[in-house]
């Protein structure tokens, strides 16, 4: 995917224009000398509206704003902490070497994450870990979770090749990108040396696949992205969603907060965090901070063939590649190149992958374009589902269940005509403030749920959680309706991390017991 532009604040001018010019310039220049973009007392003593509050983007953590396209390559270690101390002592070393929101890295970028075990092997006290959302302390493989989730037969956790109950646990994952393999090699073995002196012991290292134009099934991936408001620009309010549902410490779709760990002022004696932004004595420790969904999907390229094959070869048996080719695009929703079924519906076309501004109620309320199960098309209904299909309340809707997508595949990509049993996948990995009502409703209500949006019997063509699924194409006179899908992807590995702000990482690292 072309990566989105960014709009930076990145002066006086930007600032006084993203807070509407309520400020003065005389406080504006004395913001900008202290910290202006924290926004911490703004509210309080001005009267700013909060949803003009500019983003700290020196604060945040760059992969929430950038998916890093012209670093080729990637890997994300997965590691244990032993001794606290000298864990804390490891994160003193490394959190200046963060990635922020600017200066854009471009040679090299390092991320770090924390379970909530992690968070508490670090030693945060109960009362900061008590903070924290349900979702992400209850952790990805609670049992009620997992079935919510769809992660049950070979989906469930105790299958997983990590992340799951029968694995160390993890703590921290290091994400490493850099413009080539040698690069990477090279900042891999300077890491190393540095979480080895640490005490820190490494699970596995995941290593992604050179960056390429499609995933596994052939398809260009993460064409539709959300726009951060106040960070990218949007041609329309179609895709721009309010930082909050995905940075903690900024209003939401909703208006408010998302809850996020604020700390008494006693347990930060450096005055190190935040202030609470709505105006309490307390310390924020997720302001600027994120959560991550991070699984590991992986993907049967021959079944997904095969079923395809099956169901769409000529009646002397021979394959009919077009008919194929049109099966995958309806079960996906796009064609290879990335065009919607909704504005190229007879044929793929390149020229319209980038054709992102459609709504699906408006277009094609029927689904007789883009079949209303297919993988997009619930991963993102738009302006498809109540209240109100086709107005901005159904929009509305939809803003308060959106994920930036930050994944990357891995393994070799098969080449037609050919099967082996290699193990190839996507690195899924998402960003939202609040787990349960972004990645868990989606999840949970959009993509595994058979009954999505009047369906019946029919989940995800992609990620069905059902043993033997159907998926039915919309057609006039008559539909056509496939049955018997076994699952195409299923989940080899899976944990919930917090991605914190760059003073809360200094913060953990200067921890007094």
């Amino acid at each position: 995917m072309a990566e989105i532009a960014l709009r930076l604040f990145g002066g006086e001018n930007a600032i006084e224009n993203a807070i509407g010019n309520v400020i003065s310039t005389k406080l504006a220049e004395k913001r900008a000398l202290s910290h202006a973009l924290t926004g911490d007392k703004l509210v309080r003593e001005t009267g700013v509206s909060p949803s003009a509050l500019p983003i700290d983007v020196e604060d945040v953590q760059g992969l929430i704003f950038r998916g890093y396209g012209t670093l080729h390559a990637a890997c994300y270690v997965l590691l244990q902490l032993g001794d606290a101390a000298e864990a804390r002592a490891w994160l003193a070393q490394l959190w200046p070497e963060i990635a922020r929101g600017v200066p854009a890295a471009e040679q090299s970028a390092v991320h770090v994450a924390f379970t909530y075990a992690g968070l508490r092997a670090l030693g945060l006290p109960a009362a900061a870990l008590d903070g924290f959302s349900r979702s992400f302390s209850d952790g990805m493989i609670d049992e009620h979770r997992s079935r919510f989730l769809g992660d049950t037969q070979r989906s469930a956790p105790e299958h997983w090749s990590w992340g799951g109950p029968n694995q160390p646990a993890a703590h921290a994952v290091l994400m490493l990108f850099a413009k080539d393999e040698a690069a990477l090699t090279q900042l891999q073995t300077s890491m190393r040396q540095a979480w080895l002196a640490g005490g820190i012991t490494e699970l596995t290292t995941l290593q992604a696949a050179p960056l390429r134009a499609t995933e596994h099934f052939g398809f260009a991936d993460g064409i539709s992205q959300p726009a951060i408001e106040g960070y990218h620009p949007a041609p329309s309010d179609l895709h721009l969603v309010k930082s909050g549902e995905f940075l903690l410490g900024y209003p939401n779709e909703y208006g408010e907060y998302t809850e996020r760990p604020l700390l008494d002022a006693a347990l930060d004696p450096k005055a190190l965090l935040p202030l609470d932004v709505e105006g309490s004595a307390q310390r924020d420790l997720g302001r600027n901070g994120s959560y991550l969904v991070f699984r590991q999907l992986r993907q049967d390229v021959p079944a997904f063939r095969r079923a395809l094959e099956e169901r769409t070869c000529n009646p002397d048996g021979t394959p009919n590649l077009a008919a194929r080719d049109a099966l995958a695009a309806r079960m996906v929703g796009r064609w290879q190149s990335g065009a919607s079924l909704v504005v190229a519906q007879y044929g793929d076309d390149a020229s319209k992958a980038k054709q992102n501004e459609f709504r699906y109620h408006d277009e094609d309320p029927e689904g007789l374009k883009c079949p209303i199960g297919a993988h997009v098309r619930r991963a993102n209904p738009r302006d498809a589902l109540p209240p109100g299909p086709g107005s901005e309340r159904s929009l509305a809707v939809n803003h308060k269940h959106r994920l930036i997508r930050r994944g990357r595949s891995y393994g070799e990509p098969l080449p037609e005509g050919v099967t082996d049993d290699q193990d190839r996948g996507l690195y899924f990995i998402a960003v939202n403030a609040d787990i349960s009502r972004q990645f868990e409703f989606i999840q949970h209500s959009w993509l595994v749920d058979p009954r999505f949006n009047s369906l019946s019997n029919e989940a995800d063509p992609l990620l069905s959680a059902q043993p033997s699924n159907a998926f039915s194409v919309p057609h006039e006179p008559v539909r056509a309706r496939y049955t018997g899908l076994p699952r195409f992807v299923t989940v080899a590995g899976g944990a919930y991390f917090f991605m914190p702000g760059i003073r809360a990482l200094r913060f953990l690292a200067e921890l007094t017991p």
